[in-house]
């Protein structure tokens, strides 16, 4: 395998980078898919493939139900205009811009990997880049389910943590509580009404009861409406509930104690649920004890390890029952803020590492024949 070029390897990064593409715009986001069909060309001979699923654009190569999945994103949580306040930008060292840690770069080490290798579509390699990540993957949940169908791998190119690969993640819970209770008008009669606030704040103090903080377990309210003028008994309220924890069997506890709470008074229901389930240190344990020999192999440093309270779209690959690797993209810091950035002297070897890693794989199926 021959290294891929640095430079190169920021330009590509750069083509990416200048298409902005947050969530919500999907127009922005399938400029972002052809901006990156056409990266892909540069890196890949056979042609990607941009499809539509759900409404949402996406970016493939490769066979539909590939043994070795590599799955990435190109929203990111940047509003259109950002590139004129944190424009790209490389200084030799670092690459700066909107997305380029999460995850512009690693999508772009991730095709460069599959060049490296010179890899056929008919190969057993996948690539997938979805464009809702960032708001919970609600429409990609299907491609990426299908996907997975007969992978025996799955390698995620969200970046890295201080350069440590990530084999956990906490699972994402969200609560959305309706109350209602009853108006009355505050000054003249409020002990006829039924105050939904009240009960909402009972909800919001109970959810203090229910994390657990001896295995990492969090509960947190977030959000609180109620009311509608300052002389009425609020008689609706909207409680917003954030679960993180790191095993499915903790979402589970919390969810059947958010659905057993009732007010006092009035009523209550529950919109939302165990959103992405935990993605548990075990799905990644043969991954990251491959991808250690590799880097060994090509003379890395030694690869750390390590567990995220944020979820990926990994944490819906391992809870399906595939081996998870995640982490694999840029190294850098400042995902979702200003000082967001990648490292340069990284890029190339850490697409090394990745191209290694899925050789590794694809000598493992030859070895099981």
């Amino acid at each position: 395998m021959t290294a891929p070029d640095t430079n190169a390897l920021v330009e590509s990064v750069r083509a990416l980078v200048v298409v902005e593409s947050p969530t919500a715009d999907i127009d922005s986001c399938a400029m972002a898919v052809s901006a990156a069909h056409g990266i892909c060309g540069h890196w890949i001979t056979a042609p990607a493939r941009i499809e539509e699923h759900e409404g949402r654009p996406v970016l493939r190569w490769g066979p539909q139900e590939p043994e070795v999945l590599l799955l990435g994103h190109l929203d990111t949580v940047w509003p259109l205009g950002t590139l004129e306040r944190l424009p790209w930008a490389c200084d030799g060292s670092s690459l700066t811009g909107p997305g380029v840690f999460d995850m512009k770069a690693g999508v772009v080490q991730a095709m460069a990997a599959i060049g490296m290798l010179g890899l056929d579509p008919d190969d057993g390699v996948g690539l997938l880049l979805t464009t809702d990540e960032e708001t919970g993957s609600h429409r990609s949940r299907a491609i990426i389910s299908r996907a997975i169908a007969s992978a025996r791998a799955v390698l995620v190119f969200e970046p890295s943590l201080d350069g440590a690969l990530k084999t956990s993640r906490k699972g994402t819970s969200w609560y959305q509580a309706e109350l209602t209770g009853r108006a009355a008008h505050a000054g003249l009669d409020p002990e006829r009404g039924i105050n939904a606030l009240l009960a909402a704040a009972g909800l919001a103090t109970a959810t203090l009861g229910w994390a657990d903080p001896a295995v990492g377990t969090t509960v947190t309210p977030t959000m609180l409406t109620a009311g509608t003028t300052a002389n009425t008994v609020p008689a609706q309220a909207s409680l917003t509930i954030d679960v993180r924890a790191w095993t499915a069997a903790e979402q589970q506890r919390v969810d059947a104690s958010v659905r057993r709470w009732a007010p006092l008074e009035g009523s209550i229901a529950f919109d939302g649920g165990i959103d992405r389930p935990a993605m548990e240190s075990s799905s990644s344990e043969r991954l990251f004890k491959l991808a250690g020999e590799c880097a060994a192999g090509l003379g890395l440093p030694p690869l750390a390890q390590a567990s995220v309270g944020g979820a990926s779209d990994g944490n819906l690959t391992a809870a399906a029952g595939v081996a998870t690797l995640d982490g694999l993209g840029a190294v850098g810091d400042g995902a979702h803020a200003d000082h967001e950035w990648a490292s340069v002297k990284d890029l190339a070897p850490r697409t090394a590492l990745a191209a290694a890693l899925i050789q590794r794989l694809l000598d493992e199926r030859l070895d099981d024949k």
